[in-house]
């Protein structure tokens, strides 16, 4: 069975975060990055399935600039096989469309068998490019997956929903399964593993470049005044007063 897994690097929870002067992103210089926390379960998913199988390939698929390789190496360490590197000059996109697109570019070639991803990313937190990436390469896809089990060439998802509830659904290989964090438990690496992966193929692709529909335009830290604003009057006048706090004040177009 051949399986890809998307790996993210994002900032870490105790980094600093500083903001480049126009406002719409982070001065890179000073993050500390780490692999996103989803994807971490993800690549323990189908080491799993590799390993319960007795045969297979988990490859590591990775968007962004030179510095990802460091989450790349990590992956490896602990077990997958070989990685594809989508090589970008700056940041990552922001649109997951576009996203989803360069991945799908990458790998329509490489006939995987699942497709894995964190559910969303700690950074920007879309949670879109797993379910985007399935429908443009043609596939079954889920979210939300607490765990996964092969059966005669299907895969049976346990979902999380809402209010404590789970599902249970079957679906046909190919699939593209996006994993909920706490699913199992992820594996440290060795230092065989560390070792090992010094050695392990990192294929660097340079992707074509693509126009973006999203961007954005300014990231903020919120403001933590604390104030409480009483609207009275009639219905209509609340309506207007909310529609006018909202238009001039929150700033809401």
């Amino acid at each position: 069975m051949k399986i890809a897994v998307l790996v993210k690097q994002v900032p870490g929870s105790e980094s600093p975060l500083p903001m480049v002067s126009s406002q719409d992103w982070l001065d890179e210089s000073q993050v500390a990055y780490i692999m996103n926390e989803s994807d971490n379960y993800a690549l323990e998913e189908a080491l799993q399935i590799r390993e319960k199988n007795n045969d297979g390939e988990v490859v590591i698929i990775s968007l962004g600039p030179n510095r990802i390789q460091k989450v790349i190496r990590e992956a490896l360490s602990k077990g997958a096989d070989r990685a594809i590197h989508i090589q970008t000059d700056g940041s990552y996109p922001t649109d997951p469309l576009v996203t989803a697109s360069l991945f799908s570019e990458t790998l329509k070639d490489e006939n995987f068998d699942l497709i894995f991803s964190g559910l969303q990313s700690d950074d920007l937190g879309f949670g879109q490019t797993g379910v985007l990436l399935g429908e443009l390469l043609n596939m079954s896809t889920a979210t939300l997956a607490m765990s996964t089990e092969i059966i005669d060439n299907k895969i049976k998802v346990k979902r999380e929903l809402e209010a404590g509830y789970f599902q249970w659904v079957t679906m046909s290989l190919p699939a593209s399964i996006s994993v909920q964090s706490g699913c199992n438990t992820p594996r440290y690496p060795s230092l065989k593993g560390i070792m090992g992966a010094k050695k392990k193929e990192i294929n660097v692709i340079t992707p074509p470049v693509m126009d973006q529909n999203q961007s954005i335009k300014k990231i903020y830290a919120p403001n933590s005044a604390k104030e409480t604003v009483m609207v009275e009057g009639s219905v209509d006048q609340i309506v207007e007063k909310l529609v006018n706090i909202f238009r001039n004040e929150i700033k809401i177009t």
